[in-house]
């Protein structure tokens, strides 16, 4: 497997396989405006690194969205942080560690880019994606948790990067 940058040519077929595995965690009653952001690849590509892996035929078996700091898609403003948002794998490929590779290539990115912290957000539902989350090491940081409009609540996890333990910023919320 080979986790490299999405190509203008994929941004169809990753469009797909991102809401497919969206829907499959969450129900086909997900949110139309939702769908629709998911399906942006080209939108994402445009502003954020994009990555991809692919097998060792060239299949698309996952993407991610890599945000190397504050600006578009970010929903933090430390010039010290990056994010990551959109993980998505095949369903058909899941548990091969396709997650955890696109994960290991955002943190490989962080960290060249001397960042201290990478950050996501998830929701409740999606608790494969917390294992995954937490043996990469990221942790809950319910100081960062959001609430949509509509009441959606999104669960917000951290990896130091910096050898941080837990947050140490004043009421900070993990240990």
């Amino acid at each position: 497997m080979t986790v490299r940058p999405v190509r203008p040519e994929e941004y169809d077929a990753l469009a797909a396989l991102t809401v497919s595995a969206y829907q499959a965690l969450l129900g086909p009653d997900l949110d139309r405006g939702y769908v629709a952001e998911l399906a942006d690849v080209a939108g994402r590509a445009a502003v954020v690194d994009v990555l991809v892996a692919v097998d060792d035929e060239g299949r698309l078996e996952g993407g991610i969205a890599y945000i190397p700091g504050p600006g578009p898609l970010a929903w933090f403003d430390g010039r010290d942080e990056a994010g990551m948002r959109m993980l998505a794998v095949a369903p058909a490929v899941q548990s091969r560690g396709v997650g955890a590779r696109l994960i290991a290539a955002c943190v490989e990115r962080a960290k060249a880019a001397g960042k201290a912290s990478l950050l996501l957000h998830t929701t409740a539902p999606m608790v494969v994606a917390h294992r995954l989350y937490e043996r990469a090491g990221f942790r809950r940081d319910p100081d960062r948790d959001q609430v949509l409009e509509g009441g959606l609540l999104l669960l917000a996890y951290v990896l130091h990067l910096d050898g941080r333990v837990g947050d140490t910023r004043p009421g900070g919320g993990i240990g």
